[in-house]
């Protein structure tokens, strides 16, 4: 049954209303609009609000933008005796859903609240398909640890805004999983979601991909085509890996940040797009923006609302409840019948490092699960799986395998060296004086290694 709140403060109107609509089976409260609203409508949560224009000491405009600050789903009917062009566009710019000007027949009435019911269980069910939305989206950001916690609540405060998210991680962390999450929680959930792998799709081929081409613009246009950022207008677009584009493309993308709005490759008319940005990356953009690789305009313009994204080192707390969700889901889709884990082989993830973070940890846990079959996983499975026998033993100081037919000693040391300034660089958030202190190195000793070794230009 609708509850219906009527503001009227000629008394007969007031009462012929509320008589009229009981009849007709609705919850009826009535009001002389002396009251404060937000207090009436706190007590009272109705769905519909029917609410004179002109009031003693307050107008209904001024109802109706409190009625949509206190409850968005709640619809607005507003009745008067002085009706002009004016105050109906002023209502329904307020948020009014229809105008009836008085004297108003009771057909009248019933009409425009039946349509008015419609348009609440419309918003109703918007509301509850949102946080079913937001349930769902949460729940793929497993862990209870205080950083998954913070990301979570970060993804609530800002998905519902067309802020730029820039999102910061390192590879496996799950930054496509949150740019994900905050397009299904935003109020464009219905629109285009388009990722954009700026590392994956060849530097020739990418520009071609963002703003489409003309028929003609090249060999082999044989046909126009629209390009992702079109394709995406209303929705989203994540540029993943954005640290990969190359400094011509960076001041493209920095023009449709700044303008939205670009035009095709051979095209002369400018497109326009409705999209919310955002981006990825799991280097150093601000240590890229010092050495001249990133742009600083357009770092500035992507870094509105950072999230950074731990990697699952700094939250091993949260390994139990991945491990559980992955056994869960995997065990499913590969019907397969594992009915746990024992205590030893979860203490041993626990202990592990994991480079690849969460990414690395599911792809283990699918292998183990497939060749597994069914039953308990053991520790056996485990080390099985990772090809060691300890993995939270270090290795040992005195020898290592070695291939039988021999190595290059040189080529060795090179590739060891190289690992080593990367995983400084990747521990210290590529930033290069932390990563030389880290190392015991100068900052200029550092970088001319990672010149010789092509980590740089």
């Amino acid at each position: 049954m609708r509850k219906i709140l009527v503001i009227e403060d000629e008394e007969s109107i007031r009462e012929y209303i509320t008589e009229l609509l009981s009849g007709e089976g609705y919850r009826v409260f009535a009001a002389d609009g002396g009251q404060d609203t937000g207090d009436v409508l706190s007590r009272f949560s109705p769905h519909i609000v029917i609410t004179d224009l002109r009031l003693p000491d307050k107008s209904g405009i001024d109802v109706v933008k409190t009625v949509k600050k206190l409850n968005q789903e709640a619809v607005c009917i507003v009745i008067t005796a002085y009706a002009t062009v004016e105050s109906a566009v002023e209502a329904m710019k307020a948020g009014a859903f229809t105008y009836l000007k008085k004297p108003f027949s009771k057909e009248e009435l019933l009409l425009a609240l039946k349509e008015a019911e419609c348009v609440y269980g419309l918003k109703r069910e918007n509301t509850l398909l949102r946080q079913k939305l937001q349930r769902r989206y949460e729940e793929t950001i497993l862990g209870s640890s205080s950083t998954i916690e913070r990301v979570r609540w970060l993804i609530r405060k800002v998905a519902d805004s067309d802020s730029t998210v820039l999102i910061l991680g390192e590879s496996g962390t799950g930054k496509e999983l949150v740019a994900r999450a905050l397009h299904n929680l935003s109020s464009r959930y219905n629109k285009p979601f388009v990722p954009i792998n700026s590392g994956a799709i060849p530097e020739n081929l990418l520009e071609s991909e963002l703003f489409g081409y003309e028929k003609g613009a090249f060999t082999n246009a044989i046909a126009t085509k629209i390009g992702k950022l079109e394709a995406a207008d209303g929705g989203t677009v994540f540029f993943d890996e954005i640290g990969d584009m190359s400094p011509a493309l960076q001041v493209k993308v920095l023009r449709v940040l700044q303008e939205r709005e670009f035009e095709r490759i051979g095209g002369r008319r400018s497109i326009k797009v409705d999209i919310r940005v955002i981006a990825a990356t799991n280097r150093n953009l601000e240590d890229m923006v010092i050495n001249k690789s990133f742009r600083e305009d357009l770092y500035y313009r992507l870094n509105v609302i950072p999230i950074q994204l731990p990697p699952l080192r700094d939250r091993k707390e949260d390994i139990p409840v991945l491990v559980a969700h992955f056994m869960d889901t995997i065990s499913r889709q590969k019907r397969r019948n594992i009915t746990g884990i024992e205590p030893e082989a979860l203490k041993l993830l626990t202990g592990y490092h994991w480079p690849g973070n969460v990414r690395e940890l599911e792809n283990l846990m699918e292998r183990v699960i497939i060749l597994k079959g069914e039953g308990e996983i053991t520790i056996r499975d485990i080390e099985d799986s990772l090809h060691v026998k300890r993995l939270q033993q270090e290795p040992s100081q005195d020898t290592m395998e070695l291939p039988p037919e021999g190595v290059d000693f040189n080529t060795e040391v090179h590739e060891f060296e190289k690992k080593l300034i990367l995983t400084a660089l990747k521990k210290n958030n590529w930033i290069k004086k932390k990563a030389a202190d880290y190392l015991s190195l100068n900052r200029t000793t550092l970088i001319e290694k990672m010149k010789r070794m092509g980590l740089i230009s």
